[in-house]
């Protein structure tokens, strides 16, 4: 196993909520610094809240309402981060979401839209502005997460699939233009009960690990990735 620096500062988008909250706090209780995004300010706040009662160092940690399917929205997050000096050492692009169970000619064009836009040009519009952060100072490592849809297919989400198969492609093709120093991977974070599981699942969603349960074992993973790792495709 790599050796583990005592602390890093750790973007996560979508972290108001399953797994990505699950992770910030696994993350803070192990001393690392959180960079967190989401749409939803209140669950940002609840969040701050949280992590007050357990963290002496919240003031460290930063909170920004972020649409990451907006060009504009990431790009202003870069700016806020960098006149901070807060590059991350490593981003989790978790912000997503799932169409509703339909074949694809009863998917309606704006939730195709809004699941291509969240889960895969959400996560470009993070390499675009901060993938050069990282090159600036030599090092750093992104985790996209994937899905066992993105290496797989099933009926009645193809959108989602068609999203997280983009993102493994995204994945491997970004990893063979990045310096060394850098890595960049897809993670398939297993099946976890989140609220897109429920979506899917419906009430035997409750069947499978909660994500306070899936948290420590995928912070040790992402907590061990090195360069060696780039365009790797790993799953917890």
């Amino acid at each position: 196993m790599a050796e583990v620096p005592e602390s890093r500062r750790v973007l996560i988008t979508g972290v108001s909520r399953g797994l990505g909250k699950s992770l910030a706090l696994e993350f803070a209780r192990l001393g690392h610094t959180i960079i967190g995004c989401s749409r939803s300010e209140k669950n940002l706040d609840d969040l701050q809240t949280q992590l007050s009662s357990d963290d002496q160092k919240l003031s460290n940690h930063l909170f920004i309402n972020v649409d990451v399917r907006s060009d504009s929205s990431v790009a202003e997050l870069a700016r806020v981060v960098l006149e901070k000096k807060a590059v991350p050492d490593i981003i989790v692009n978790n912000a997503g979401t799932v169409n509703q169970k339909n074949r694809i000619w009863e998917v309606p064009e704006e939730e195709f839209d809004m699941v291509i836009d969240t889960n895969l040009k959400g996560t470009a519009n993070m390499l675009r502005h901060f993938i050069p952060l990282m090159v600036e100072s030599s090092q750093g490592v992104i985790v996209n997460m994937s899905s066992r849809w993105g290496r797989s297919a099933a009926a009645q989400v193809s959108p989602y699939c068609a999203s997280k198969w983009g993102v493994e492609g995204l994945s491997k093709s970004v990893a063979k233009e990045l310096p060394s120093g850098i890595a960049i991977v897809a993670l398939n974070p297993g099946v976890v009960h989140t609220d897109m599981l429920v979506s899917f699942y419906g009430d035997s969603a409750c069947l499978y690990q909660q994500p306070q349960a899936w948290a420590p074992k995928a912070a040790a993973i992402i907590l061990n990735l090195t360069a060696a790792d780039n365009g790797a495709s790993l799953s917890v």
